[in-house]
């Protein structure tokens, strides 16, 4: 997409209290992005800077499914303001967002993540999310494209959807400037702290503030800073396929797979690898095998589609000892946002909003404040999408 100087997606802007303000924000991904927007429109002058070309990291490489299904009150509360602004962002001149019920289900002798989705519901419908259980009769009914017959208990967003995350991470730098950012790619720079600056071909500049967005390799650029962070980049996988889908979005517990629709058929994924990765040497590409295991897995849950396979591909995710991410201040001038255990894009619009006006003066994220952690700690890397974690 290319930034026309009078694009904008929202119609009115808030006052211009980052007028004055020099902020740099490291990274076009979907989360750096829609800082960069949030910090511009409120008169902040912003420098975005990429590596690479806009939305050539992990967002590029997203799932782009999107809901609120947590049952911990401040994921469900970030989940439920991330869907909206994703409604309100969305459209034809913008990007896609399109509604779509989210199911997920374990399997019969699958107890532990039966057990788990059952406390899930009540408690993700105490924090506000629109959520209900089923039963395989039930989900059924609802959802005839799904085999149900060996599935012990299921449960239904439906406050989700999904879109292209290149296209939103477009959009929202588009829209950045438009409100006045200005955005350099194939520009890779370098942190430096007190004060905060960027170096870039040698020649450094001071910012009042730099955000450190750069998804899996936000842990190298802020160690080159002197600052280390407890994050760690793991592999994901995922693919294609031609088939018939309109709904729903599903995510097999028990199986550990997902799958949506997508303009060409399906999207599917989640072949983990709960190893730490190098950011700059993993292999893009799928391992051998993954696709026909995933597309056979696919079959059984959906016995009517008959995938053929388009492409498949691998990304990375970043994981924390908590599973929790870090948003918020690391040092005076010094912000990161990463460690989104493979649910950063689908909390885009929020958490780039929420770190916007941090750096603007509000209160952070206090549960995801990246000194919580010195930074030091050894620890297990453990799959993000998983029933256990919306707990």
């Amino acid at each position: 997409m290319t930034a026309d100087p009078a694009f904008s997606v929202d119609a009115e802007a808030p006052p211009d209290r980052g007028a004055g303000l020099e902020v740099a924000v490291v990274g076009a991904g979907a989360v750096g992005a829609t800082a960069a927007y949030d910090l511009a429109r409120q008169g902040a002058a912003v420098t975005l800077y990429e590596r690479g070309k806009i939305a050539s990291g992990s967002s590029g490489r997203a799932a782009g499914v999107c809901y609120n299904a947590f049952a911990d009150p401040l994921d469900a509360e970030i989940g439920s303001e991330a869907i909206e602004r994703f409604r309100q962002l969305s459209g034809d001149d913008t990007f896609p967002f399109v509604e779509c019920p989210y199911v997920w289900l374990a399997r019969e002798g699958d107890d532990r993540r039966a057990a788990a989705i059952r406390e899930q519901v009540p408690r993700m419908q105490a924090a506000g999310v629109v959520a209900l259980e089923m039963t395989p009769d039930e989900l059924a009914e609802r959802f005839p494209a799904l085999r149900t017959d060996d599935v012990a208990v299921a449960a239904v967003a439906g406050a989700a959807g999904h879109t292209d995350p290149a296209r939103y991470t477009a959009c929202l730098a588009a829209a950045a400037s438009g409100a006045g950012a200005t955005i350099e790619t194939d520009a890779a720079v370098a942190v430096r702290t007190d004060p905060a600056r960027v170096v870039r071909d040698g020649v450094e500049r001071e910012f009042d503030a730099v955000v450190v967005a750069a998804g899996a390799h936000t842990k190298r650029v802020l160690a080159a800073a002197g600052r280390s962070i407890a994050t760690k980049p793991y592999r994901v996988q995922a693919l294609t396929a031609a088939a018939d889908l309109a709904e729903p979005m599903c995510y097999d517990a028990t199986d550990g797979f997902y799958c949506r629709p997508h303009p060409t058929g399906i999207l599917a994924g989640n072949g983990t690898e709960e190893i730490e990765a190098d950011p700059d040497g993993y292999d893009r590409e799928a391992n051998p095998g993954f696709a026909d295991d995933l597309l056979s897995r696919i079959e059984h849950r959906l016995p009517g589609l008959e995938p053929a396979l388009e492409r498949a591909w691998a990304g990375l995710c970043t994981a924390t000892p908590d599973r929790d991410p870090l948003v918020g201040e690391l040092e005076d001038g010094l912000y990161v946002a990463t460690g989104f255990q493979g649910h950063g894009f689908m909390r885009a619009p929020a958490i780039g909003r929420r770190l916007a006006d941090e750096v603007l003066g509000d209160d952070g994220i206090e549960a995801f404040d990246p000194t919580r952690f010195t930074g030091e700690e050894e620890f297990e890397i453990v799959e993000g999408m998983t029933v256990e974690e919306r707990l």
